[in-house]
């Protein structure tokens, strides 16, 4: 496509998205060139996240559009395709950042934004022979974390386990594998495996990790097929509560699935459960049967920002929102139990109840390892696969479906080698401080 049907392209999605906005109340007072911004963000966050482009805008000479969905990758790919990207676009894979960035998709951001780049949600870009920041995390999430019913027994815990999504089934069972692997194996062999330096096939530490992860949740005593099937097509989202439908999702802890008493999931699922007084939050290392020289080890993930066009008001717009000022309107905006995290001890936290305060801690201060979600630094191929061999193992944890697994995983990894490295670009290593 060329450049004059691209712009035409994008002015047609941006004034699309301009109306949308109109029609909703969702735009600034101000009206200049739009800065349009594609995003994960639905529902209330959608509306608390719009309520602050509306703030920024104000004096900008920018009228910043905000899209939301929750098929964010199909939705870019479709808009790249199309030769009209967003202006910046807000992704949780630091595997889907890198392949943007290789293939020039992505604007280096500015130094005063960089420095915003904290540790290990934005590790630089060893690109060409330059070495660049390209993303940046607006709000980050503590993963590692274990939710469970007041009063329940940690000795002998029943997993809750919903491993649908819209578009990425499978990866509530990447994050437990992930999260035993960092535990019992160490941060070391964490980044060696996330990274692709980790042979899949002969690691038996990964073999490890998946086994145990079989044997926790065999030990929840709800491995009947038809158990096994429920959890398979239920996300953590869980079902509305029939007596009350218009309250919307429970969560998986709210009765969605009976019997359960436990949940391995981020700081995020709090906006389910904020309202209540017995739901408690803790570490997981306590559950994963890890070494004591990791247990103040915690995956995390992020919502990062990245710049896709030449349009200054993407540049403007970003460093905004990772401003002190930016953080605090976003903070302000939200409501108490969707106020985000965010990466800085000196930022505002959501404090509206005791699992709120006790992850901003854990994140903050006590943590002495971060590291980044492993399948979200994997290239997208190789992550994909492992979400759906995690479906497989999940339906029959035995030794030869894993063996079988692990090499077909092995021959993935194998085969993108050159993704994460090459003459041309370093993949990023630095994913635990």
């Amino acid at each position: 496509m060329r450049g004059g049907a691209r712009r035409a392209a994008r002015l047609a999605l941006a004034a699309c998205l301009l109306a949308l906005a109109a029609l909703s109340g969702g735009c600034g007072s101000d009206r200049g060139s739009p800065v349009v911004v594609l995003g994960p963000w639905t529902g209330d966050e959608g509306k608390a996240f719009t309520a602050v482009l509306r703030e920024l805008s104000r004096g900008s000479g920018h009228t910043y559009v905000y899209q939301g969905t929750r098929s964010l990758r199909e939705t870019l790919v479709a808009q790249f395709a199309a030769g009209a990207p967003p202006d910046v676009a807000i992704l949780n894979s630091i595997g889907e950042l890198t392949e943007y960035a290789v293939q020039d998709k992505l604007r280096p951001l500015d130094p005063y934004t960089a420095e915003r780049a904290y540790s290990p949600w934005s590790p630089t870009l060893m690109l060409d022979g330059r070495r660049r920041t390209y993303w940046v995390p607006l709000k980050v999430d503590l993963k590692s974390l274990v939710w469970s019913r007041a009063g329940s027994s940690s000795t002998r815990p029943a997993w809750c386990v919903g491993m649908a999504a819209q578009a990425t089934s499978g990866w509530p069972g990447t994050d437990w594998v992930e999260d035993i692997l960092l535990h019992q194996a160490g941060p070391t062999t964490y980044v060696q495996w996330a990274t692709g330096q980790l042979n899949w096939a002969k690691s038996p530490e990964l073999k490890r990790a998946f086994t145990t992860w079989a044997a926790l949740l065999d030990a929840r005593g709800q491995r009947s097929s038809k158990a096994v099937e429920r959890s398979l097509t239920m996300s953590f989202w869980g079902t509305p509560d029939p007596e009350h439908p218009a309250a919307g999702p429970r969560g998986l802890l709210g009765g969605s699935l009976p019997g359960c008493t436990h949940e391995h999931q981020a700081s995020f699922v709090r906006y389910l459960y904020a309202p209540r007084d017995d739901i408690r939050v803790e570490p997981a290392a306590r559950f994963l049967h890890g070494s004591a020289a990791y247990k103040d080890a915690f995956e995390v993930s992020g919502d990062m920002a990245a710049v896709l066009t030449e349009n200054p008001g993407a540049q403007e717009l970003v460093q905004r929102l990772t401003s002190d000022e930016g953080r605090q309107k976003w903070s302000d905006a939200a409501q108490d139990h969707l106020r985000p995290f965010f990466p800085d001890e000196t930022d505002p936290q959501p404090d509206d109840n005791p699992a709120a305060q006790e992850i901003a801690t854990y994140l903050t201060k006590e943590a002495k390892t971060l590291c980044f979600d492993a399948s979200d630094v994997m290239p997208p191929v190789l992550r994909d696969a492992f979400y759906r061999a995690v479906l497989t193992y999940f339906r029959s944890p035995d030794a030869p479906t894993l063996d079988k697994l692990l090499g077909q995983l092995e021959t993935v990894r194998t085969q993108i080698a050159g993704t994460y490295t090459t003459s041309a670009v370093r993949t990023p290593t630095e994913i635990c401080r």
